[in-house]
């Protein structure tokens, strides 16, 4: 059973007087386990097909399905109770809350969930010491790295037990070396846990780390190439 399922998936913005087709007619498959990398040029499309996926905006036409149910068809309340306990989200500009602990940043988005305080404790502390950072746990964003503060962005992606994770060029904003060691803990967490990865992406170190790169240009998939594999076009 596919994990993400995009069928003729279309969007239209019509904020000027000239309408931008984003994307056009996106058909594509992404099962349970996948490391996959969403590339092309600025304005291809990469973002806002991250955005369909995690229901941060609805097509045009055309359908996105998770885990067989197609979230373009929910209501507001019923689509942010999807995302909260379905998808994990990391940000380039790690959008964690100035004001809270490393700790509570993670717990927070399990609190929304109303998880057990004994259980958001417990989980927290795993995933801090799973990102290397059970030393930092009272520590405010302020008083941490940028590669420390994306480190627990993904933990708390983690936090809610989602299905998958979106990354929205996570490396974008890091050095090269922490862009590597975050790559390294991406990679371990999807080895170890099957837990998906889905990348929008221009950063070279993440394309060459992606077992499936799905390039887009002008909206459209250009090509669709498991590495060390036979490439498939789309046409």
């Amino acid at each position: 059973m596919s994990l993400i399922e995009i069928q003729g998936l279309n969007k239209i913005y019509d904020e000027t007087t000239v309408s931008v087709h984003a994307l056009k007619r996106i058909d594509l498959i992404i099962n349970k386990g996948e490391f996959t990398a969403i590339v092309g040029p600025s304005g291809s499309g990469k973002t806002t097909l991250l955005n369909m996926i995690g229901g941060l905006d609805k097509p045009t036409s055309g359908k996105v399905l998770i885990n067989e149910k197609e979230i373009s068809t929910f209501k507001p309340d019923e689509l942010i109770d999807f995302r909260l306990k379905n998808i994990g989200f990391v940000f380039q500009a790690f959008n964690l809350i100035p004001v809270l602990t490393a700790k509570e940043n993670i717990e927070f988005i399990m609190l929304l969930q109303k998880v057990s305080k004994e259980e958001r404790e417990k989980r927290a502390f795993e995933l801090l010491n799973a990102v290397g950072l059970s030393d930092k746990i009272n520590n405010r964003p302020s008083e941490l790295s940028g590669g420390q503060q994306q480190r627990v962005a993904v933990a708390r992606a983690l936090a809610s037990k989602p299905s998958f994770v979106l990354a929205d060029e996570p490396t974008a904003n890091l050095d090269s070396e922490t862009a590597e060691s975050l790559l390294d803990l991406m990679e371990k967490l999807n080895h170890e846990y099957q837990m998906t990865f889905v990348f929008s992406t221009h950063d070279a170190k993440v394309i060459k780390r992606a077992r499936r790169v799905v390039t887009l240009e002008d909206g459209k998939i250009k090509s669709d190439i498991y590495q060390n594999e036979k490439s498939r076009i789309n046409s």
